[in-house]
């Protein structure tokens, strides 16, 4: 009697891990389904690289200016 409910407790155990596996599988292919048509559909748009080396030194530099205020604001009190 003992070992059939052993092995009941088996066949629910890996029919309940089997459904998360597949469950996850199906998750994990819906995901990249939707990743691949957001790509398709709205793409990033691209910078030429002559704009982009100058725009990403003045917002650095910019970055550097407001984390110095945001010291020294923070040092005063």
């Amino acid at each position: 009697m003992e070992t059939n409910l052993v092995m009941e407790g088996v066949k629910f155990m890996f029919l309940g891990m089997g459904t998360v596996f597949v469950f996850l599988i199906i998750m994990i292919f819906s995901v990249n389904l939707m990743s691949l048509l957001i790509h398709k559909f709205f793409p990033e748009p691209h910078v030429s690289q002559e704009n982009a080396s100058g725009s990403t030194q003045q917002d650095n530099k910019k970055i550097v200016a407001a984390i110095t205020a945001a010291i020294a604001h923070h040092r005063e009190g």
